[in-house]
């Protein structure tokens, strides 16, 4: 193409007609799809040819066909990037000069996409030269911006300057901008120049803009040009106030003090709804808050508003959502954009938004009417998003007072009157999901969740206001009764409806806040609940026998899930508290019996209790009722089951309130908790037992109801005293209805077991229960193995059932090792040593059970080997010696190529699975060398560890290839190891042979440019360890790496470098050229240091060229 920035000569003219011919007709064949590889290639030529910007400008001004003058402002864009350091200052303020110039030069062009994309190569080229344009150079730019907006030149040129600061702004946003292959710092730089020194100007300049044509829009009985340069003005300030502030003179993003209280940010990652706080700084003022700004933007809207009332469409033109968005934009304001002395005007201006939003959406019945009746609801839930904004920036006390300065009522009076009209929408529409409300319902649910959130969790020092409590109150109630309506609806409706059948925790989060709202008001909803609950549970006894219970059971159903979130968090993970509000709350209550909370609990208890009975069970509950109770009882149980008095106190001023002491002994050790308890195991074994092939049932009760019980071990030592903890071991054991449950259920329950043994009172009996416990699962698995006619046995599908069982089981317990049961689960994983290799064997055309061995020796050897001394240590690792060449002999892992592609994909995942599996094996090896518990010197077991994974490097490094490494647990696991191998004993990968070597480093040179950050620093210390090992070992006078680090001449006669000189110019190339996040610096230096050590040289020789092409 042709070189050179300014306008050609006429000897030019015939090749850049030429040039333009070529493009048109490639854009006109992607059209049409003829030949589309070829004309992709003719249009790549023009974006990848040296300065091709007097072509590019000749398309710009001369073609007629719009695509073409697109692919050439790209083009433009991408050569400007990529030259820009071999440009002149006057070619770069020449290009964004042009650009600029050409856009409003055809403001009123038709191909709006193509002056788009120029506006937005003129944006990225001003921000490349940001950091180097002087503020004078600046400003000729900005001059020329400045005069387009003033609206002297047209509305078309209005509209664009405004459209190219929307396109300027996007591009200084981190999560908007272009790439240009610049570090971080330059990006960072740039956003805060433009925050600091411009985005409020561009700010003032929208204003006027908008007000500027204000008067002509409100005046016209029509639609006229000035909407569009309104709509767009309006659009620019919405972006502007979008801006993730930080560098703002005056204020910081973590400085936000709204009203007394401040605003709160712990509630943001469990909404919805996406709320933007605005928080640019006290030197923004001015402009959004004392030039009455807000004022005229309410004006404007309202008085649209009432011109077009008549005009349903209206309500969703262009203009009218922008000036909601805005308007709800500005309800989030916060920070130090308020004056610390000045509350009053914090208050002025939400009260303001809050009086131009009411029509929105007051009084809800009449316009919730009027949606219905076929009017747009996107006002409506902008009205909503409005409310929710000014929730996330003040208390819930000054966001309820912000209405009774001009309404007899509160501000969560209103909500909880909205909140209930979205609620009856929901009901009589409940089969159609795309109605308003369901949107404006989740709305409303992240409002209350945000204003409720933090008082749940204070302490019970901020309680709502009397009318606030009463609201919250009804609220619940109205949501409660609907919910029930829905659920009994459910029950007689053929319909796939997600609500009704989805698992136990598919309405977790809506019911979360709901579980708010009702502790808003605990002294009325909690025993609402209990007489709903035991209404229901009379009607189901009332009409046993006699009437069709299903719609009641599927109320009941609901009704546990309500009231396990009202009484109860999730607790995951982390101790679960009783909820301030129950224990704050109901200070009138002296006797634990009489509690409400106490009295709700024991009616649910009461009635789970029934289905111990066969006759019960058989009528009433249902698996999908059972679900509901087994979670239920979970939940509940972990957060009120023996309470330990030092664990579940909540906050210091609550421990001596009488009601409290109630709450916590009514189901302590001492007094109902025993009874309890074993009520909860006996409903555990009977939901295993009775309700066959229930998968969900099943997994609930193991995993969530069986092992809350053992998290707490106080619970553990009152477990083991009980006939029915008893009864359920022995099941385990013996029972074959047990060897039914799926296998994370057998593991979980095997789990659960074996940690139940810290309930012993000695160390010794708690071994002596775990052995009981896994004596028959061992001797199974022996008995098998001795089988004389073991190969042809072990094909029968009931023995590989059983294997399978027994093997989840083994896991299970093994990954339940604490000290106190260490020793024996070390014996219970002896005693199957030998069978596990002879089932390895027999199983090798069987990859579910050769994953099943695998897992289970992994996750014994991460339990045993920090404890082991040097003599089981040994023993240890001869089996997983043995174990890696059974797997080798029998080429279990590999893959034949000619499979079909279904067949090849399924032997991948595979393939991926057990060689994760003994990624992990291998790993946890080498963990023994850095956690060691054992009394003896492990100088001994290195060298058994290094022999063991440096076999089994040996088999797996040709196993793993680039594809499997796409998987991302494999590739961690397997660059974990490799790291660690390379940092403990880099003299065993030193011993691999030329192939396996090679294997490695190109494993490690694909981890180098991986996206994860994690991977790319674990390669770069492998690096490290690599390089450091040689050139320790040279120095000393070894060999080193040897012939891996030296350069080879193949038979050919070409020459190839070692593999450190490789590294050294690749780690270089990465840090010099590519981009990376600055996390890596520090690690890559690292690396490079012995590197250099290694190949000065080289180093030198790379120094040279460098400086000579940056000369060039």
């Amino acid at each position: 193409m042709f070189n050179g920035i300014a306008g050609g000569g006429a000897e030019d003219l015939p090749q850049l007609q030429s040039t333009m011919r070529a493009i048109e007709l490639a854009c006109s064949y992607i059209q049409i799809n003829t030949n589309p590889a070829a004309a992709e290639a003719t249009i790549l030529s023009l974006h990848q040819s040296p300065q091709p910007y007097k072509a590019c400008r000749f398309i710009l001004e001369n073609s007629q066909v719009a695509s073409a003058r697109f692919q050439a402002a790209a083009a433009i864009k991408e050569a400007a990037i990529r030259e820009w350091s071999f440009l002149s200052t006057e070619d770069k303020g020449g290009l964004i000069s042009f650009c600029l110039g050409y856009v409003i030069q055809h403001a009123n062009s038709s191909d709006a996409y193509v002056f788009s994309k120029v506006s937005s190569v003129a944006a990225q080229l001003m921000k490349r030269g940001w950091l180097e344009f002087t503020p004078a150079e600046k400003e000729v730019f900005f001059y020329q911006i400045n005069q387009a907006i003033l609206g002297s030149r047209g509305l078309d040129v209005q509209f664009i300057g405004i459209h190219f600061l929307e396109s300027l702004v996007s591009e200084f946003s981190p999560s908007t901008s272009s790439a240009m292959s610049l570090p971080r710092e330059f990006h960072e730089n740039c956003r805060k120049s433009l925050e600091q020194n411009y985005l409020k100007t561009f700010y003032s300049w929208a204003q006027d803009a908008a007000l500027s044509v204000t008067n002509k829009i409100v005046e016209s009985n029509s639609d006229v040009p000035e909407v569009k340069v309104c709509n767009a003005a309006l659009r620019l300030m919405h972006q502007i106030l979008n801006w993730e502030f930080r560098y703002s003179k005056g204020g910081t993003k973590g400085s936000i003090n709204v009203f007394s209280d401040g605003m709160r940010s712990d509630t943001a990652s469990s909404r919805k709804t996406e709320c933007v706080i605005v928080q640019p700084g006290a030197s923004w003022c001015d402009v959004l808050l004392s030039s009455s700004h807000v004022g005229w933007l309410i004006n404007l809207y309202s008085s649209l508003r009432q011109k077009f009332a008549f005009e349903g469409y209206w309500l969703d033109c262009p203009v009218a959502v922008s000036a909601r968005k805005l308007i709800v934009q500005l309800c989030s304001l916060a920070g130090e954009v308020f004056p610390s002395n000045n509350a009053q005007m914090r208050e002025q201006h939400l009260l303001l938004l809050l009086s131009g939003v009411l029509p929105w959406i007051d009084p809800p019945d009449v316009i919730s009417k009027e949606i219905e009746e076929g009017r747009s609801g996107s006002e409506m839930i902008d009205g909503c998003r409005a409310l929710l904004s000014i929730a996330t920036v003040t208390t819930a006390v000054d966001f309820d007072r912000l209405l009774r300065s001009i309404r007899p009522f509160g501000t969560l009076t209103l909500l909880s009157l909205l909140m209930g009209e979205v609620v009856k929408v929901l009901l009589a529409n409940s089969n159609d999901k795309e109605t308003w409300s369901y949107e404006a319902r989740d709305i409303l649910l992240d409002t209350w969740t945000t204003l409720l959130a933090s008082m749940d969790g204070s302490g019970g020092n901020a309680w709502l206001p009397p009318e606030g409590m009463h609201a919250a109150a009804s609220l619940f109630s109205l949501i409660a009764e609907s919910e029930l309506k829905l659920a009994s609806a459910s029950a007689t409706t053929d319909e796939d409806d997600a609500d009704c059948l989805a698992s136990v925790s598919a309405m977790d989060e809506r019911l979360g806040s709901y579980a708010l709202i009702a502790r808003a008001a605990v002294d009325a909803t909690v025993p609402f609940l209990t007489k709903l609950f035991s209404d229901r549970v009379a009607r189901l006894h009332q009409g046993r026998g006699t009437v069709d219970p299903t719609e009641t059971l599927e109320e009941v159903y609901s009704l546990l899930l309500i009231i396990g979130h009202v009484l109860a968090d999730e607790g995951e993970g982390e101790t679960a508290l009783v909820p301030d509000a129950l224990q704050t709350h109901f200070v009138d209550v002296v006797e634990a019996g009489n509690h409400p909370v106490v009295l709700l609990s024991s009616s649910i208890v009461k009635f789970a209790e029934q289905c111990l009975d066969a006759n019960m069970r058989s009528s009433i509950f249902s698996p999908r009722l059972m679900e509901a109770v087994i979670w239920f009882l979970a939940r509940w149980s972990f957060t009120y089951l023996m309470l330990v008095e030092d664990c579940n106190l909540g906050s210091n001023q609550l421990q001596s309130l009488p009601s409290r002491a109630c709450l916590f002994t009514f189901f302590n050790e001492h007094n109902q908790g025993k009874f309890v308890l074993d009520i909860i195991v006996r409903i555990s074994l009977t939901s295993l037992m009775s309700y066959p092939g229930e998968k969900d049932l099943q997994e609930l009760t193991c995993h969530q109801l069986l092992h809350a019980l053992v998290r707490r071990r106080n619970i553990c030592f009152h477990l083991l005293s009980l006939d029915s903890w008893r009864n359920l071991a022995n099941a385990f054991a013996n029972d074959k209805s047990l060897f039914l449950l799926n296998g994370v259920s057998q593991r979980s329950l095997a789990q659960t077991l074996v940690l139940s043994a810290y309930g012993m009172r000695s160390s010794d009996a708690s071994n002596q229960y775990v052995k009981d416990l896994m004596a028959h699962m061992t001797s199974s698995l022996v008995d098998l193995a001795n089988n004389s006619d073991l190969k042809n046995l072990a094909q029968q599908p009931d023995i590989i059932m059983l294997v399978s069982c027994v093997l989840e089981r083994l896991r299970g317990a093994a990954s339940a090792t604490e000290p106190r049961t260490q020793r024996a689960i070390y014996e219970m994983g002896l005693s199957v040593m030998n069978p596990v290799l002879r089932l390895l064997e027999v199983y090798k055309h069987e990859s579910a059970v050769i994953y099943l061995l695998l897992k289970f020796v992994v996750d014994w050897v991460d339990g045993q080997i920090s404890y082991l001394e040097a003599h089981e240590t040994a023993g240890v690792v001869n089996f997983c010696m043995s174990l890696l060449q059974i797997y080798s002999s029998h080429n279990i892992g590999k893959i034949s190529l000619s499979l079909s592609s279904t067949l090849l994909n399924e032997a991948k995942t595979e393939k991926y699975k057990d060689l994760r599996a003994l990624l992990q094996l291998l790993s946890h090896l080498c963990s023994k060398d850095m956690v060691d518990f054992s009394s003896d010197s492990i100088e001994t077991q290195s060298t058994n560890i290094s022999q063991v994974v440096f076999f089994g490097l040996h088999i797996i490094t040709p196993l793993i290839t680039l594809e499997l490494l796409k998987y991302p647990k494999l590739c961690f696991d397997y660059f974990s190891l490799i790291s660690h191998m390379l940092e403990v004993y880099p003299e065993t990968l030193a011993q691999l042979n030329s192939d396996a070597f090679n294997h490695v480093l190109t494993t490690v040179d694909f981890g180098l440019h991986q996206q994860d950050v994690d991977i790319v620093t674990m390669c770069l210390r492998a690096l490290k360890a690599l390089a450091s090992y040689h050139y320790k070992e040279t120095k000393a006078g070894n060999t080193g790496l040897g012939s891996h680090a030296s350069g080879q001449t193949d038979p050919n006669g070409v020459f190839h470098e070692g593999i450190l000189s490789r590294f050294l110019r690749k780690l270089l190339q990465f840090l010099l050229f590519e981009d990376y996040s600055t996390d890596l610096v520090s690690t890559a230096a690292d690396a490079l240091f012995p590197l250099i050590l290694c190949e000065p040289n080289l180093y030198q020789g790379l120094g040279n060229e460098l400086i000579e092409k940056q000369g060039w």
